[in-house]
């Protein structure tokens, strides 16, 4: 073996390719930090201004909320590779945090809320340290995962849909528990995708695993506010 040749290299198969795929990954943790700015903006006005998507109609308010998702989506995708695709992934984040902002105002509504929050967020830091820690560490093919967690983020979807109109507080929480178990796995599958270079563009990995986190988070914030939460 050429010394030369640094375990980097031997892992991603190059020098050039190793640095590469690593640029990546730096690029994407880097906006992903910064995703979290309109995200909280967007959080802390939704509750300043008592923003809800669903107030009137809650199935409406999901298809208007998928509709416009999906329309992020694409144009991120359209443009990843250029400013204008950073610009609407930090709209999108901003458009994320105003959902998130019932929730947030509802855990504030109760007399351990910030701490719950606090909570939610130290635990989601935690998933997210292990989880990319994992990924960077780990030689195993995880590819081969995709269409398993793809399909349990159906049956995530699917169910909470159906407890739109069954209310079921227990199928509330298996959701909730099931969407921080598979979103925390995608956390590492979408890394390990940039590690394996599977993913090559920072701004689709980004999306990818800013999507996974927020999740975690809201799960687990949902989580605690049924398990622990104390109403004023």
């Amino acid at each position: 073996m050429d010394r030369s040749i640094k375990p980097l290299d031997v892992v991603y198969g190059g020098s050039s390719l190793g640095v590469d795929r690593q640029r990546v990954l730096r690029n994407t943790y880097a906006l992903l930090a910064l995703s979290m700015v309109p995200t909280v903006l967007g959080a802390w006005l939704g509750v300043s201004m008592g923003f809800s998507f669903f107030a009137g109609s809650p199935m409406m308010g999901f298809v208007l909320f998928m509709a416009l998702s999906f329309g992020f989506f694409f144009g991120i995708e359209k443009y990843k590779n250029s400013g204008v695709g950073v610009m609407l992934l930090l709209c999108f984040t901003f458009f994320m945090g105003l959902m998130l902002s019932r929730l947030i105002g509802h855990a504030l509504g109760m007399s351990n809320g910030v701490r719950l929050i606090s909570l939610a967020f130290g635990g989601t830091g935690a998933v997210f340290l292990g989880m990319a820690t994992m990924a960077s560490t780990m030689k195993r093919d995880v590819s081969s995962m995709g269409k398993w967690l793809f399909m349990g983020m159906i049956v995530i979807l699917v169910a909470a849909v159906a407890n739109i109109w069954l209310q079921l507080p227990a199928l509330h929480l298996a959701i909730a528990t099931m969407a921080v178990v598979i979103f925390s796995a995608f956390i590492l599958y979408d890394i390990k995708r940039v590690l394996d270079g599977g993913e090559t563009n920072y701004v689709t990995a980004t999306l990818a695993i800013y999507l996974d986190v927020y999740n975690v988070f809201s799960s687990l914030l949902q989580l605690l506010m049924a398990l622990g939460g104390n109403d004023d």
